[in-house]
């Protein structure tokens, strides 16, 4: 078979516009090249695709089944059309992230959709885990970029660029001792079980003898919601839907507590490519108070990189 994915434009043009004539000022071609190249197709195929005992060009059974996959194949051809101009054009082809669970899920996925738009022509893997999985990620090359939460130097294999913070509570279940005083101090917490995040070479603050630890934010939100004990928490865990109403702050006035940072992290001596770049800076804006397009307002919390 010899048709042309130009035979099929007009074909459709002609199915779409119930004439010859009028797909033929429709596309900009004379009629009788319209009724020709349909006909060359019909007998290229060896199906007939328009009844033309009557007066306008009236579609056949076979004809409308035709049409879809005409209209499919069409779509694919300009798909591939367009990837071809973006790759033509500079943009990546393959991209692989690495993106920390723990991270504030609207941002992240506010950054997914803008890339799709932006890069439509992207085929994306987007790998999570928790801040040293993601981590590893990239050291594996399975991923060429990293967001994650700093939790210490990353050592001498990356690179790594700081895009912003976000700020830590202290939080109990609803039925908790200490969910019922108006204010508490380190001694208070003392007597509890905290929970606290497991990182390797990371040192995280402990004011109890009595200490439960996991590699995840959001196990630590779960057990804390189970009433097995406190943690500090970044607060788009504990506002996370599902621990918005089973998660209760506690003040502390005699304990001050760091922002968490966000960095990217990459390979040392990797070149970032354009897509890269692009996500960085638009993370870096999304986590930013008062940059363009910044997310923060939505976000209590989140605070810009210093």
């Amino acid at each position: 078979m010899q048709w042309t994915l130009d035979q099929l434009r007009q074909f459709v043009a002609a199915a779409e516009a119930g004439s010859f004539s009028a797909a033929a000022r429709r596309i900009g071609r004379a009629q009788s090249a319209v009724s020709s190249s349909v006909a060359l197709l019909e007998a290229d195929l060896g199906v007939e695709l328009f009844d033309r005992s009557r007066r306008n060009a009236v579609l056949t059974p076979a004809g409308e089944v035709m049409l879809q996959e005409a209209r499919e194949l069409l779509r694919q051809a300009g798909g591939l059309t367009q990837r071809a101009l973006s790759f033509a054009g500079g943009e990546d082809a393959r991209l692989s992230i690495a993106l920390d669970e723990a991270l504030p899920y609207l941002v992240l996925g506010a950054l997914v959709v803008e890339l799709a738009a932006r890069f439509p022509a992207l085929e994306l893997t987007q790998l999570n885990g928790t801040a040293t999985e993601v981590a590893d990620y990239v050291r594996q090359g399975r991923a060429s970029i990293a967001f994650h939460f700093d939790r210490g130097d990353p050592g001498g294999d990356f690179a790594h660029h700081y895009l912003g913070t976000v700020a830590q509570g202290i939080y109990v279940a609803a039925g908790h001792p200490l969910a019922s005083l108006p204010q508490v101090t380190r001694k208070d917490l003392a007597r509890h079980r905290q929970l606290v995040m497991q990182m390797e070479g990371v040192d995280d603050l402990v004011l109890s003898p009595s200490v439960w630890r996991t590699d995840s934010f959001y196990s630590i939100a779960g057990m804390v919601a189970d009433g097995l004990g406190w943690a500090i928490l970044p607060l788009n865990i504990a506002e996370y839907e599902s621990f918005r109403t089973t998660l209760t702050p506690v003040p502390c006035a005699d304990l001050a507590l760091p922002m968490l940072s966000v960095r990217t992290l990459w390979l040392q001596g990797a070149t970032l490519g354009e897509t890269e770049q692009w996500l960085q800076h638009r993370m870096e804006q999304l986590l930013r108070a008062d940059g363009p397009g910044g997310l923060s307002r939505e976000f209590p919390g989140i605070m810009p990189a210093r």
